[in-house]
């Protein structure tokens, strides 16, 4: 069994896609527009070219995303995604990467789970933990 995510950007999908593309090297396997339903009373004006499905992959995790309701007011609380950096200049990468245009909820630092953690939301709302294991 898997537990995947799947994130609903309320209009700003292909957006966040590219930030991660950018960001985290994500890779997209397939994007769906509202346009390209077979059930063309899903497409309404306005969201003919709004991501209805998308799939992508970060590292080996798969996240999966839609603009969903295209009303221009994601929210995500309640949850954060995690990602390992590989060193602590990877962190450091990553963390600079994700917070720009967001905000820092607490920088990043040593801990003493970690040589390098640190949360950061980026500028869709999508929380995010950076670190790196222990060893």
């Amino acid at each position: 069994m898997q537990v995947q995510s799947y994130l609903f950007f309320d209009g700003r999908c292909e957006e966040a896609i590219e930030f991660y593309k950018k960001t985290l090297g994500a890779q997209v396997d397939m994007l769906m527009r509202w346009k390209d339903s077979p059930d063309k009373s899903m497409c309404s004006p306005g969201n003919e070219n709004k991501v209805m499905h998308a799939s992508f992959k970060i590292g080996d995790t798969r996240v999966m995303a839609s603009d969903g309701r295209n009303t221009g007011n994601p929210k995500f609380d309640g949850f954060a995604l995690s990602v390992d950096a590989k060193s602590e200049a990877d962190a450091d990468r990553l963390f600079d990467g994700l917070s720009s245009g967001g905000k820092v909820v607490m920088p990043l630092g040593k801990t003493f789970f970690s040589p390098r953690f640190g949360m950061t939301q980026d500028k869709f709302g999508v929380n995010w933990m950076v670190l790196v294991q222990s060893k």
